[in-house]
């Protein structure tokens, strides 16, 4: 059987998004290994408490010879509209998860929100990358 493992976000920077991912959202971190052999290449990745077999990968933005300058800067643009990834979480009740990480003080973009597929809400991290939090119908 094929099962998602990893999604992936780019990040501006990788301890400022660990740091956000675990303390503000909560996740803990599933993997942390940087190979000198790739020169320093950090692999990070946390993922959900008690889902084990996903994660999130947060990955920095390579250079050249992996990416040219040019689209690391278009991958750059697009973070900071919000377009360059999004992560759908989801939860029993968006409004309690709500005011659990407004508590730790994340700060959301969008209260919970009813919406014809149930309710919704969404956030950004410090990357700029989109996240939405959703009670499903």
């Amino acid at each position: 059987m094929i099962k998602i493992a990893n999604a992936q976000l780019w990040v501006h920077d990788q301890d400022e998004a660990l740091k956000f991912y675990t303390e503000k959202v909560g996740m803990e971190v599933r993997g942390d290994v940087t190979v000198p052999e790739l020169g320093n290449f950090r692999w990070l990745s946390v993922g959900p408490v008690g889902q084990p077999d996903v994660a999130i990968a947060l990955m920095a933005i390579p250079g050249p010879p992996v990416m040219d300058t040019d689209t690391a800067e278009q991958v750059r643009e697009l973070m900071a509209k919000g377009f360059a990834g999004t992560v759908f979480l989801s939860t029993d009740d968006c409004h309690a998860s709500y005011r659990e990480l407004v508590g730790r003080g994340l700060e959301f973009a969008e209260a919970p929100e009813e919406r014809p597929y149930g309710i919704d809400s969404s956030f950004r991290d410090p990357s700029g990358n989109h996240i939405r939090l959703l009670q499903a119908r």
